[in-house]
């Protein structure tokens, strides 16, 4: 999973993706996958709300390699899922990097680095981040990835809190699309050192998620 420092949507692409600037933080919250060699592609998850059928980001990732390649012996794929669907955190996203990593190696296909992230945006803006993980600054539409100097971070824990309700990251996009305006910025994110002010991290999502849920500024004024 990953979490997201700061996040500031600052227009719409003419590709009608949304240009972002944020600080990407890969976490030890994991899923698990299993691959299991069978007679044809079958996909299994231990999370009966995870869709199945071509909507699945693995199910992406597979049937992406495999029109190409034509593979000739099969997996199924189990997925153990823990981290909670639609709660921002980059699961589907995960799991479409992981499985891409795990075909390119399990067919010894020997895809390069570049060849990976190049499909992985096929199958969704923060899939190309999870080939690498660690700390990022993400720019574009997540195509763009740089490191971010963090070292403050080593010494920190995170402490997520998962409410009663899920957000979709359409529905999210659909009701910020009134307030962005064109031409803005990239912020400048403030360095991840011992004087950082946390306040400047701001997301852009809390303000239309909080309207519709003011359970989160109930959860984030009881952390304060």
């Amino acid at each position: 999973a990953k979490l997201n420092l700061g996040l500031k949507i600052l227009n719409k692409r003419p590709d009608q993706y949304h240009n972002i600037s944020s600080i990407f933080v890969a976490i030890n919250l994991h899923d698990i996958m299993e691959f299991i060699p069978a007679e044809s592609f079958n996909l299994k998850c231990s999370n009966q709300d995870v869709p199945l059928d071509k909507t699945n980001t693995i199910y992406k990732a597979y049937n992406i390699l495999n029109q190409k390649y034509r593979f000739k012996h099969q997996y199924k794929i189990i997925l153990h899922k823990s981290i909670p669907i639609k709660s921002g955190l980059g699961g589907g996203s995960s799991n479409a990097a992981g499985a891409l990593k795990a075909l390119n190696k399990l067919y010894k296909l020997n895809l390069k680095h570049q060849e990976l992230l190049d499909m992985c945006l096929k199958i969704g803006s923060d899939v190309p981040f999870f080939i690498e993980g660690g700390i990022k600054l993400i720019k574009g539409r997540g195509e763009i990835i740089e490191k971010y100097t963090a070292s403050i971070l080593k010494s920190l824990f995170f402490l997520l809190v998962f409410p009663h309700f899920s957000i979709s990251t359409k529905w999210a996009y659909n009701k910020l699309k009134n307030t962005l305006e064109d031409g803005v910025d990239s912020p400048k994110f403030p360095a991840l050192d011992s004087n950082v002010d946390w306040k400047l991290f701001e997301n852009d999502f809390e303000k239309v998620v909080g309207s519709t849920y003011p359970e989160m500024h109930e959860i984030k004024e009881s952390l304060e």
